[in-house]
């Protein structure tokens, strides 16, 4: 099953590469586009043989609503056939996640690989005329569908698919939709394969962070041009190009070429969070490790020791969904309730005006001057993974 959601940024015509001489220029004004040279490529050990299990929630809500953790979440069943995208896609079905959107689909027909994204619309186009939403949700939804559709994944001999490649494919179908006139989102795509094999993907400001037994072991860095100006993809109607060219301006668009490509392999009881900048403005990484550590201990998945924070051998007594379509709301998991925690928390800080957060800090560190306290309110956004090994589970039988 695959579920679209959407938060927003800017598009712009000249490129900006210094920041805007005032805060209030920068939050204003549209998004800059440029091509970037392309990002490094990290790669890791040979694949293990015991298989990996993924279980998949999220949680969102919209700038400027109430949130409501019963609701506002989603969990992920592999047995659950994912819908092609239709033209014409109804608004009224999507959940309410303002405009960010997300993603979980299988790989191809098998159920243990999973493809999974967030994808935050700019917000700049609705000066335009044009719902930032559209673009993101779609985006989201032909990814999903591209990603069933593959017969082959980036874990093994001859197997080609990437995370990059699945961004590239979301990204020419929108591109060729004519009901997208324009818009554009940054992304974050990952996939999952059965050996634990992870592969990142991440263009802009949305990012992932993998937890491991109560620290961070890896996360992205958000790809910007300037403050507030994340790489992001776009769809420019040829009006708004002539225009900027008349006036002396060019639309430099990001591609999924630029995205910065990594891959990390996992292990029992690991967590990865993926989520917009709505989280990541509000909640610094170590705030997330909190949380999570917290919600992870409660259910005794993680467990302090003499021999330090250790992982319950079967974690499917906290995570087993069924084979058929269950509510987040009426049968939670460890994976929504990590999610809906992680959404609360976040929630809860772009509306405190008393504690800074990462946003507030990077103001001050571009507008000394300024004055911005507190959070940042944005729609959010975050997809969860709790990682669990099939040969961990049937060791702790033995």
């Amino acid at each position: 099953m695959a579920v679209t959601l959407g938060v927003a940024r800017v598009l712009s015509l000249p490129c900006r590469r210094t920041p805007p001489p005032t805060l209030a220029t920068a939050l204003a004004t549209t998004r800059s586009l440029r091509v970037a040279t392309r990002a490094p490529y990290s790669t890791s050990a040979p694949a293990p043989t015991s298989k990996f299990v993924y279980n998949v929630a999220a949680s969102y809500i919209a700038k400027g609503r109430p949130y409501d953790p019963s609701t506002h979440v989603f969990q992920f069943n592999p047995y659950n056939r994912v819908q092609p995208p239709k033209a014409g896609r109804g608004k009224a079905s999507r959940p309410e996640s303002g405009q960010d959107a997300f993603f979980v689909s299988r790989l191809g027909a098998t159920p243990g690989e999973v493809a999974l994204g967030v994808a935050d619309g700019v917000g700049g186009w609705m000066d335009s005329g044009v719902d930032p939403a559209d673009f993101s949700h779609a985006f989201c939804d032909y990814m999903a569908a591209a990603a069933v559709a593959s017969t082959a994944t980036m874990g093994g001999t001859g197997k080609t698919l990437t995370a990059r490649q699945l961004m590239q494919k979301g990204y020419e179908a929108v591109c060729h939709d004519p009901a997208i006139k324009a818009g554009g989102s940054t992304a974050i795509v990952g996939l999952l394969t059965a050996d634990g094999l992870l592969e990142v993907a991440n263009l802009g400001d949305s990012g992932f962070i993998l937890l491991r037994l109560n620290g961070v072991h890896a996360a992205s860095e958000p790809q910007t041009h300037a403050f507030n100006t994340p790489f992001q993809l776009s769809v420019v109607p040829p009006s708004m190009l002539l225009r900027a060219a008349a006036f002396g301006g060019a639309q430099l668009m990001d591609q999924p070429r630029d995205a910065e490509v990594t891959r990390h392999r996992l292990r029992h009881g690991d967590v990865l969070v993926f989520a917009s900048d709505g989280l990541w403005d509000n909640l610094f990484n170590q705030d997330v490790l909190r949380i999570v550590s917290k919600t992870m201990a409660r259910a005794g998945a993680w467990a302090s020791t003499e021999r330090g924070v250790q992982v319950a051998p079967d974690l499917r007594q906290y995570t087993t969904l069924g084979e058929t379509e269950t509510p987040a709301s009426t049968h939670p998991t460890l994976q929504s309730m990590l999610a809906t925690e992680i959404v609360r928390a976040a929630k809860s800080a772009s509306v405190n005006r008393k504690l800074d957060g990462p946003f507030a800090k990077e103001v001050k560190k571009y507008y000394p001057h300024e004055v911005w306290r507190g959070g940042k309110e944005d729609d959010i956004c975050t997809v969860v993974v709790l990682v669990s090994e099939e040969e961990a589970a049937a060791k702790a039988k033995l």
